[in-house]
């Protein structure tokens, strides 16, 4: 930081600094532990066994490091390139119409608490809403530390089970919806977009949204001719923030693709075969009927707390997720 010219490129020494804060809270946290540690082992060979008090504070000193140290090791899973980052997450439904879309408005509503619940910030970038009911599809973006690292697992196809609420005779329904996560990428990254690959359109912005966004073509949809990606931003207030974001989305799934080739090749050679994301391989299911349970079928782990899970406590099943998948990578 210190050395000449440093501060003269404003975003690679913002990234710097960022990332040094974020090492420099990791490693603080870890020699704080310790120094707890050699506290508690000190005071151990000191204290009489006769001294009940003394021992009962010390038990509960060992317990409250141990929560500590577990939180310390469970963030070494976070040590992706970008499980930092902040996140784009996108949830669209499936077949089912007003059904699938209640669904999405509530997989919205839970990843929504969750965040407020870290502290995260949520906006959101794009909204379609069924033509009845719910959300057909919506994009957000997650700000936050490590927003990316824990949202990362809920990448695929969640399933619902439970009595309709639009059904009359009060049948049984089945609604699935894909959840797609990436992390926003910094703008400094190896991903360059020139101009002459993309075709982009303006167009007036749909459903609630104050009379600014429907008098006004504010709205952008951005294609990428080369990989045929398209993305699409009108919440923002201006036809100029709304590309400037529009053109974040598209950088982030472009870099996302690149990595995904570069997986699927590491995959061949290890011998493994990544799970497509797909209608028929969901990744959890959330049955409201005949029984509560949720239930993540790559870990195992489920619930029957269902009300709290839909409140946006899904950290269990985030925990879980990241633990199995550190212990099962072949690479």
């Amino acid at each position: 930081m210190s050395s000449p010219g440093f501060w003269s490129d404003e975003s690679v020494s913002t990234a710097t600094v960022k990332k040094l804060k974020t090492l420099k809270a990791t490693v603080e946290s870890w020699e704080a532990a310790f120094r707890k540690y050699q506290e508690l082992n000190e005071l151990n060979g000191i204290i009489k066994d006769t001294d009940n008090d003394l021992l009962a504070e010390l038990d509960r000193d060992i317990n409250i490091l141990l929560v500590k140290v577990d939180k310390l090791e469970f963030q070494t899973l976070m040590s992706g390139e970008f499980d930092r980052s902040n996140a784009i997450l996108s949830i669209n439904a499936g077949a089912g119409g007003t059904e699938s879309c209640d669904w999405v408005s509530m997989l919205l509503r839970m990843y929504t608490r969750f965040s407020e619940s870290r502290g995260y910030t949520t906006k959101t970038v794009d909204l379609l809403y069924g033509e009845e009911a719910g959300i057909k599809n919506v994009t957000i973006l997650i700000e936050g530390t490590s927003a990316f690292g824990y949202l990362k697992s809920e990448r695929g196809v969640h399933r619902l089970v439970r009595i309709s609420p639009f059904d009359s005779n009060k049948r049984r329904h089945t609604s699935f919806a894909s959840v797609d996560v990436i992390p926003e990428v910094e703008e400094n990254t190896e991903i360059k977009i020139e101009d002459k690959e993309l075709s982009v359109e303006t167009f007036r912005a749909s459903g609630p949204g104050g009379q600014h966004m429907q008098k006004t073509d504010s709205a952008v949809r951005i294609t990428h001719l080369p990989s045929g990606i398209v993305v699409q931003c009108q919440n923002e207030r201006s036809q100029h923030q709304n590309k400037e974001t529009a053109l974040k989305i598209l950088t982030a799934r472009l870099y996302e693709l690149e990595r995904e080739k570069k997986e699927a090749d590491l995959l061949k050679q290890c011998g493994a075969d990544k799970k497509k994301i797909e209608w028929g391989s969901q990744i959890r299911s959330y049955v409201m009927h005949p029984y509560t349970l949720v239930k993540d079928h790559r870990t195992g782990y489920e619930t029957g707390n269902i009300a709290a899970i839909m409140d946006g406590k899904i950290d269990d099943f985030i925990q879980a997720y990241l633990k199995a998948n550190a212990k099962g990578r072949k690479c």
